[in-house]
């Protein structure tokens, strides 16, 4: 004979199944999100890695007048930018972080990878263009998206750097 359920019964499987709705399954998703967030971030920081040796020795400065030194060519604009998104799970902890107040450490790797990205993207331009140097570098932010209806909240960010790309006539002189 079969096991028969009662309406009792029923109803606490369904009781069940509504906890594990409206409670696991959430925290399953924030779970994958972050380490869905968490593989992707690291890849871009071993992508930001490689790229930074490939470009090692190549004068990126950010004060405003040259060197004695140097003497110039020709000489260009040349930016670089990147918009980020925040992982789901990093926005969830940075909103509860929002409601305390303080430091945002889930923020902080998001800019850092921001200005890293949108550097070597410049400096890269400027190669690729055949420039020997790039002076007077300045970064600028901005908030790209809001997260939410309400106006409130950021989903991206864009960073931008920009400087004044160099050909030299002759370094020494």
């Amino acid at each position: 004979m079969a096991p028969r359920f009662g309406l009792r019964e029923m109803e606490d499987s369904f009781e069940k199944l509504n906890v594990f709705v409206n409670f696991g399954l959430p925290l399953l998703l924030l779970m994958i999100a972050y380490f869905i967030g968490s593989m992707i971030e690291k890849n871009h920081f071993r992508s930001i890695r490689k790229r930074e040796d490939d470009l090692h020795g190549f004068p990126v400065v950010s004060f405003d007048t040259m060197p004695d030194d140097w003497r110039v060519s020709s000489s260009d604009m040349v930016t670089g930018s990147i918009v980020i998104s925040l992982d789901y799970f990093k926005r969830v902890i940075a909103g509860l972080r929002g409601l305390i107040g303080g430091r945002i450490r889930t923020y902080e790797p998001l800019l850092e990878r921001a200005r890293r990205e949108a550097l070597l993207r410049m400096t890269e331009t400027a190669r690729e263009q055949g420039y020997d140097a790039i002076f007077n570098v300045r970064l600028e932010t901005s908030r790209l998206a809001n997260a939410r209806r309400d106006g409130k909240g950021t989903a991206g960010v864009e960073m931008l750097a920009f400087g004044t790309a160099v050909k030299f006539a002759s370094r020494f002189g």
